[in-house]
């Protein structure tokens, strides 16, 4: 067990793809199910699917080990307006790594404007806090002459503002995003007597580094019953590995989907839909690794669901993933 905290309190250190010294807070959260779930990363999506929307969302990652990284989601978002060209929305981003949990809670703005017949591009302003915690007692298997001991006091609710930028372009059928969830790099420090890992007279416990997300998708009829949904994801951070997401997902009868996804040498992943109403959908995924890790775990849960307000029977009429 100790060989597997040691493992994990490495990848802690590493997920955020900012090698410090001390704990620091961990990357972005990591989803499969990105297409159901864009306004976490891009606030140029609020009101583009021209209705009242809520998604909640769940994730287990690398279930079986303890302190593994879990998160919980919940967004939603609209149009206003009667040109609906404005749009706002809200995230509320809960995620726990080992000894860190951090909240990120945000509001977002977009504004429409047509670019020809079908297309449409928006432009998102995200603004918001993120709170830190780092509790070391939890580190306490590492006191005993391991590395990465430390007797620093527990950091709680620590703040930084967060303000972000996006673009969305899409159409009926298709659609490509670009986004920084957060232009502002944060670094905290904690006040330290241990020289070792100190500047001047302050530990490094955190940075908190921009994030290039380019997301992308297009709906290809195959039959009156039948279509195929491709959708990628790729993520850029200074000091991590190119992350990219690739999904195949396939609707059947305007209510099931089915599909399979690749994050690149890291996981290969099943998905599954269900449109239980024009209102209301359900989705899991589950991941399998492809790294050394996978021995260490039983694979990574992820569950969904969005519940959708529609005026005067209003309706989305082209299924989508945006």
């Amino acid at each position: 067990m100790k060989k597997v905290s040691v493992i994990l309190f490495s990848l802690s250190l590493f997920f955020g793809g900012f090698l410090t010294p001390e704990v620091r807070a961990q990357q972005d959260p990591q989803y499969t199910q990105y297409m159901y779930n864009p306004l976490t990363i891009n606030p140029a999506y609020a009101g583009t699917r021209g209705t009242l929307s809520l998604v909640g969302l769940h994730r287990t990652q690398w279930a079986g080990l303890d302190g593994a990284p879990t998160t919980f989601s919940i967004s939603g978002h609209s149009p206003v307006g009667s040109s609906e060209r404005v749009g706002l929305g809200f995230n509320l981003v809960r995620d726990e790594i080992f000894i860190t949990n951090e909240t990120h809670i945000d509001i977002d703005f977009s504004y429409t404007i047509p670019t020809s017949d079908i297309g449409k591009l928006s432009f998102g302003l995200k603004g918001g806090a993120h709170l830190l915690d780092i509790n070391y007692s939890q580190a306490s298997a590492f006191q005993d002459g391991d590395i990465y001991a430390t007797n620093q006091a527990d950091i709680d609710n620590r703040f930084s503002p967060q303000v972000g930028v996006g673009l969305f372009y899409y159409t009926d059928r298709a659609y490509l995003g670009l986004s920084v969830p957060n232009l502002l790099q944060t670094e905290h420090f904690e006040a330290s007597d241990n020289s070792n890992l100190t500047t001047g007279n302050q530990t490094f416990l955190a940075e908190e580094r921009m994030h290039f997300y380019l997301t992308a998708g297009k709906v290809f009829p195959l039959g009156s019953d039948l279509k195929f949904k491709p959708a990628t994801m790729v993520k850029v951070v200074q000091g991590a590995p190119l992350q990219v997401d690739l999904t195949a997902n396939f609707l059947l009868y305007e209510k099931l989907t089915l599909g399979a996804a690749y994050r690149w040498s890291a996981a290969i992943s099943g998905l599954i839909g269900f449109q239980l109403s024009d209102n209301i959908m359900l989705g899991f995924a589950y991941d399998s690794e492809t790294t050394e890790l996978r021995q260490y775990n039983d694979g990574s849960y992820e569950f969904f669901l969005r519940f959708e307000v529609f005026k005067n029977t209003k309706k989305i009429l082209s299924p989508r993933f945006f």
